[in-house]
């Protein structure tokens, strides 16, 4: 951090603010704290007929490589919205969403990401602007090894083992530094 987003001052220090227990970006001009915090990133496992709905990414990071709709929760949402619409923007897809399934923290990134589990409301989907295509997946054609993330890994394959046993639990998981 260069300048203030309260005064547009330069003079800022990076220090332990009185009463804190972590440095913080202080204002020396208008003694603004400037707390930083996670971002998190909602989204969906989608299936229909036993299938999973996975989008192939137009954007970086990872482009080109398949992942579940998700992404950046928007101020004003609930998590459940912004995993609706990120199911929506990235895959045209209405869902139905189950409950709660995994969240992953992924600390060394600073970002939490939350999915739940849904169903395609009327079995549609397309192409969003984020992606480069979709499709639905059995669990014998799920593309392993171009997968974009470990978050939708690990969701992933919960999810299959979950299946077959027919229990769902929520998944809270910290996922390491890839080394």
């Amino acid at each position: 951090m260069r300048f203030c987003s309260s005064c547009g001052s330069n003079q800022l220090a990076f220090e332990i603010p009185a009463g804190d227990s972590r440095p913080r970006h202080v204002c020396k001009a208008c003694q603004v704290i400037h707390y930083q915090n996670p971002r998190v990133i909602a989204g969906c496992l989608v299936t229909h007929d036993d299938k999973v709905l996975l989008c192939r990414r137009a954007i970086e990071p990872r482009r080109g490589l398949w992942t579940l709709p998700a992404g950046f929760l928007e101020n004003g949402e609930t998590l459940a919205e912004g995993a609706a619409r990120e199911t929506w923007e990235e895959a045209a897809a209405r869902v139905e969403l189950d409950e709660l399934y995994g969240v992953f923290n992924l600390t060394h990134i600073h970002q939490i990401y939350v999915f739940y589990r849904g169903k395609l409301v009327d079995g549609e989907y397309g192409v969003g602007e984020e992606s480069l295509e979709t499709r639905l997946f059995a669990e014998d054609e799920i593309p392993w090894d171009e997968l974009a993330f470990p978050t939708v890994h690990k969701t992933l394959k919960y999810f299959f083992a979950d299946r077959r046993t027919g229990q769902f639990p929520v998944r809270v998981r910290d996922i390491p530094r890839r080394n």
